[in-house]
């Protein structure tokens, strides 16, 4: 017999020693020598009182064996001599979109502007020590795309777009821990991430995919309406039966190729903000309600945070306990920041985007020229105000939060975890008006919500300003473009993903759709 059943144990009973076992044989009311095994399913804390609890959910296996086969098979095969799909871009919809074309008997290439995860760490470094962007190589663009380098957080609210689990255990079978499919908000970790996207990619060649890496497609050869080819960067021409693009939402000359070609766009509301650095001591006195550090059972804490102001949401985007602050710029000009954790979490800082939502119809009327493109060139100018402002490096311009919200001039800034450094700058009369009023009321609110967090020992950092795509590209039921036969926009780049698990669902289904189609 097997049972499902919830088990509450407290931080003190955890300390204790008490088992679940225990806690399972008396809430049954059978003898533990009759409990063969039990699997947890799932475990998440409760920290919202004094006495914290670890709920857990567990299968009791009742003088029963634990079956050992995997809730997934994934059955590929080899592809070398099958039927093309080209991919447009080697983040999570690239991948799972590659991996599921050898599922389905179909040759994945995929083509990639940057390069592979060993060789992008020496870009990351020139970008923090150099204040040096590669265009084509950096934080979001590479192998595995933004998510490798920044945290791996693998929560999402896309229950319905597709199999989450059927991800998690892809990502399991590629070298990912078990726990992430335990953890109520799974986390695999930056340090981690690139040997899990190695072994995916190594495991696509193996199957007969290809991997093309500095592969930067430059023009797209449309004829009577089909896609018929694209052209890379050294020149190069492929003939195509089908296109997945899944360039993810930083690739703005995708975007302004497919707007000078009269392909249908439309702009897209997104939201745009700052970055938020606590000590982790305080964000772990706040939600563990201890006064001195947290407990060595506890995981570094977290937070999510939720306001409406003037009509518009505020909230927290990306949260990253024991983190580190990095320069996610894809062009030299430009200073633009995000956030990632280690698989431990152990760095001495936790940082937040605070973003506030840009209404793509009401917000931005000075942008309307720029038409589908408003969003996108209304990023750029925040984006370029932040690189002016930091000194024209990579240097990022901040305040304190406090002095943010009275719109005082911080005369020196707190320890930061950001490499390139800090250079204080008056963000509070920099920032345009409908962004930077309704953060500093968001700041007040959140003071309110979570005492401690309104303080003069965090630090602002801006801008975050790549939450999401401002821009969408249309598809119909089928997932092509309405106008243009084989292109095939997804994940993120298209506007139809906010993070690693719901862009490797919508891979996954914009490959189903391109075999369903040829």
């Amino acid at each position: 017999m097997i049972k499902e059943i919830q088990l509450r144990v407290s931080l003190t009973e955890e300390k204790q020693g008490i088992t679940l076992l225990q806690k399972a044989s008396e809430q049954l009311g059978v003898a533990k020598d009759e409990i063969s095994a039990i699997k947890i399913l799932r475990k998440s804390i409760d920290a919202r009182k004094k006495e914290i609890i670890f709920n857990y959910k567990v299968a009791i296996y009742i003088n029963e064996k634990v079956s050992e086969k995997p809730a997934y098979f994934f059955d590929y095969k080899d592809v070398s001599k099958a039927k093309e799909v080209h991919i447009i871009g080697f983040g999570p919809a690239g991948m799972y979109a590659a991996l599921r074309c050898i599922e389905l008997g179909y040759k994945p290439i995929v083509l990639e502007r940057g390069k592979n995860v060993q060789e992008r760490r020496r870009d990351l470094k020139a970008i923090n020590q150099d204040h040096f962007v590669n265009e084509d190589s950096n934080y979001c663009f590479g192998e595995g795309g933004a998510g490798t380098y920044s945290d791996g957080k693998l929560y999402t609210r896309s229950l319905k777009r597709g199999d989450v689990r059927r991800i998690f255990e892809n990502l399991v079978f590629h070298g990912a821990t078990e726990q992430i499919l335990i953890d109520a908000h799974p986390h695999i970790g930056t340090n981690k991430l690139p040997k899990i996207i190695q072994n995916i990619r190594e495991n696509i060649i193996k199957y007969g995919g290809e991997v093309h890496f500095e592969s930067r497609v430059v023009d797209f050869i449309i004829k009577n309406n089909k896609l018929t080819a694209v052209q890379l960067q050294n020149g190069k021409e492929l003939s195509i039966n089908a296109v997945i693009l899944a360039t993810g939402h930083s690739s703005r000359d995708i975007y302004n190729l497919l707007h000078q070609k009269n392909i249908a766009l439309k702009a897209k509301s997104f939201a745009m903000g700052v970055r938020v650095e606590h000590p982790q001591e305080i964000i772990d006195s706040i939600q563990y309600h201890c006064s001195n550090s947290r407990d060595e059972l506890l995981p570094a804490a977290a937070y999510s945070l939720v306001q409406q102001v003037n009509e518009r949401g505020v909230y927290s985007f990306c949260m990253c306990p024991g983190g580190f602050i990095v320069p996610a710029a894809t062009s030299n000009g430009e200073v633009v920041v995000n956030g990632m954790s280690p698989s431990k979490r152990n760095n001495k800082f936790a940082n937040s985007g605070i973003v506030v939502e840009i209404n793509i119809d009401k917000d931005l009327p000075k942008y309307d020229p720029f038409g589908p493109l408003k969003g996108l060139e209304f990023q750029k100018d925040l984006e370029k105000l932040a690189f002016n402002a930091g000194g024209r490096s990579q240097v990022a311009p901040a305040q304190r939060l406090a002095d943010f919200v009275e719109g005082k001039i911080s005369p020196s800034l707190n320890e930061t975890s950001y490499q390139p450094g800090l250079k204080s700058a008056p963000l509070h009369s920099l920032l345009p008006k409908l962004i930077g009023s309704r953060l500093r009321k968001g700041f007040a609110a959140f003071g309110e919500k979570m005492h401690g967090y309104y303080t003069n020992e965090a630090n602002i950092v801006g801008v975050e300003s790549r939450t999401s795509s401002p821009v969408n590209i249309p598809r119909n039921e089928d997932l092509e473009h309405p106008q243009i036969e084989g292109l095939f926009p997804c994940g993120e780049g298209g506007g139809y993903a906010g993070g690693i698990i719901s862009a490797a669902m919508d891979g996954e289904r914009c490959a189903e759709a391109v075999v369903a189609k040829m």
